[in-house]
């Protein structure tokens, strides 16, 4: 006798063969479309003249989109206010130009799309297409091109704005702060070429900016300047090279906050030595009133410490700089402050070790710190105390392979409210020299000393750097495995630093060249390499 097959299970059967034979002729599709928009025509068409239009219209075979059209798309002369430009978030198969202002007379005008202009479906860009009219009865020919560099880094960080300014009698270094230039290209993605085109015969003065908000104005808190010295005469057949810079700002102190009990905390912009730095209470102050001011390692600030506090609501600073001088005013309250407490940072074979607080370090005794090494012999070090960073390092000869056991009894640290340390015990230990690298570069054709040589990271953090003011021979030990950048600079003004540009000084930052090639580090190797310089 036969047995039924359950009525659910002859379902599963069906829909499971079904399923199966749907796979089976399921089409696999075309070909993937890799073909960017194509361009039709124009309304009114391109390169017209006596152009006086108050809407273009621009035609493609293919519904299309803008993409980043605020970072892409760059009228030269830009027109004020921008015109509306469509398609916005929506697709369509032509692009819509309203001009919302009076256009100047006899004047050529490009509007450049850079990459904006992509195909709805697959993204497929067409790229730099330009659209020129102009308002007078012939088209500006003339071009200027040449390329962008960062002065700090390998290569710019992101697209760079480069513009010209007629050099006219109501020309000044100042109207970059304040009025858009009279032409404006980008440098391009990867080669950072740059082309100015479709300009008319005249005397120029060439700026380069890292337009961070896309204004053409220059904000030198955030952005990068760069600028070709002198006057540009235009039609010319050089090849101009600009170098971005971000500048060195005044030293601007900004209103100071009660941040904990007798610590007041002082943010600033710009820049000034911070041991130049002076802070002086102006209100009246305690019996035995003591003070000190600290850095923060990372972020544009000073904290002042005060050991007794003031019976008063607001207190009055005065803030000395080399250049400046500021009265600033801080709202008290009622905050506890912190107790001392000791932290510390191992070193390596290079690198000190550390003992670090969170109170203002006014004294320490050298005679209270103890280092021995794995044989439990007393190794001899010196201290040297930083008040800046509020930390005292410990100099002491270091052995590859080597344990070092560093003891701070107590009274080795005493702090501004005369708090001393309990005992601290760390152990130190330090790596076999086969998992260091070794990086010996030979410089050629050095054509100006003094120079820095210095290691970087992928990201432009130095790892190491060497100063001569006549060797071309440098030894780098002790690098840990990894990538490693080079670069030299020319260190014109011998302070053994490099010093940024100022535009409206007109001076341009010190030149720093990059080696082309990524170098590795690797463990127990020493690796030679020569450079011929430019």
């Amino acid at each position: 006798m036969k047995k039924r097959v359950p009525g659910f299970i002859l379902v599963l059967i069906l829909l499971f063969t079904t399923v199966q034979c749907a796979k089976k002729g399921m089409p696999e599709g075309g070909p993937v479309d890799e073909d960017p928009p194509k361009f039709l025509r124009a309304n009114p068409e391109n390169f017209t003249t006596n152009f006086d239009k108050e809407e273009i219209r621009i035609y493609f075979d293919e519904y299309i989109k803008l993409d980043k059209p605020s970072q892409q798309i760059i009228i030269s002369p830009p027109m004020v206010p921008k015109p509306n430009i469509m398609p916005l978030g929506t697709a369509r198969k032509d692009i819509k130009i309203e001009i919302t202002d009076t256009l100047e007379e006899n004047t050529t005008y490009a509007i450049n799309f850079g990459k904006s202009i992509v195909d709805n479906n697959e993204g497929n860009p067409y790229d730099y297409f330009k659209y020129v009219f102009s308002t007078g009865d012939y088209i500006d020919s003339l071009s200027v091109s040449g390329i962008v560099r960062d002065a700090k880094l390998k290569e710019p960080s992101e697209v760079i704005s480069v513009m010209l300014y007629e050099a006219d009698t109501s020309y000044t270094d100042s109207i970059v702060f304040k009025e858009t230039p009279r032409y404006i290209t980008y440098s391009q993605d990867s080669t950072f070429n740059f082309s100015l085109e479709n300009l008319k015969a005249g005397t120029y003065r060439m700026v380069a900016l890292m337009d961070s908000n896309d204004n053409y104005l220059y904000n030198p808190k955030k952005e990068k300047i760069g600028f070709v010295e002198g006057d540009i005469t235009i039609p010319s057949e050089e090849s101009f090279e600009l170098t971005v810079f971000k500048e060195q700002l005044e030293f601007e102190p900004k209103r100071p906050n009660h941040f904990k009990g007798n610590q007041i905390i002082f943010g600033y912009e710009g820049y000034a030595d911070p041991d130049s730095i002076k802070i002086d209470l102006l209100s009246a102050r305690p019996e035995g009133y003591r003070s000190r001011i600290i850095k923060d390692p990372v972020k544009d600030t000073l904290y002042y410490w005060y050991n007794t506090s003031p019976e008063l609501d607001t207190l009055m600073f005065v803030v000395n700089s080399p250049k400046t001088q500021d009265t600033l005013i801080a709202r008290m309250g009622n905050l506890e402050r912190d107790s001392l407490m000791i932290s510390t940072e191992n070193g390596d074979l290079i690198k000190d070790f550390k003992l670090k607080a969170n109170t203002p370090i006014v004294d320490y005794a050298a005679d209270q710190i103890r280092i021995m090494d794995m044989d439990s012999t007393d190794v001899p070090f010196e201290a040297e105390f930083d008040p800046l960073l509020n930390e005292v390092r410990l100099k002491f000869e270091k052995k590859p392979s080597n344990n070092y056991n560093i003891t701070a009894f107590p009274g080795a640290i005493t702090d501004l409210f005369e708090e001393t340390n309990d005992t601290i015990y760390k152990n130190m230990t330090t790596k076999d020299l086969s998992a260091f690298g070794t990086i010996i570069i030979d410089l050629q054709n050095i054509q100006q000393f003094p120079v820095i040589v210095q290691l970087t990271n992928i990201k432009g953090e130095i790892l190491a750097e060497q100063y001569s003011e006549d060797r071309s021979n440098f030894t780098f030990n002790y690098l840990n495995p990894g990538d490693i950048l080079v670069r030299v600079i020319f260190d014109s003004n011998a302070n053994q630093k490099w010093d940024t540009g100022n535009f409206l000084k007109k001076i341009q930052p010190e030149r720093i060249q990059y080696l082309r090639d990524t170098l590795e580090v690797r463990a127990n190797w020493d690796q030679p390499y020569t450079f011929s310089l430019d």
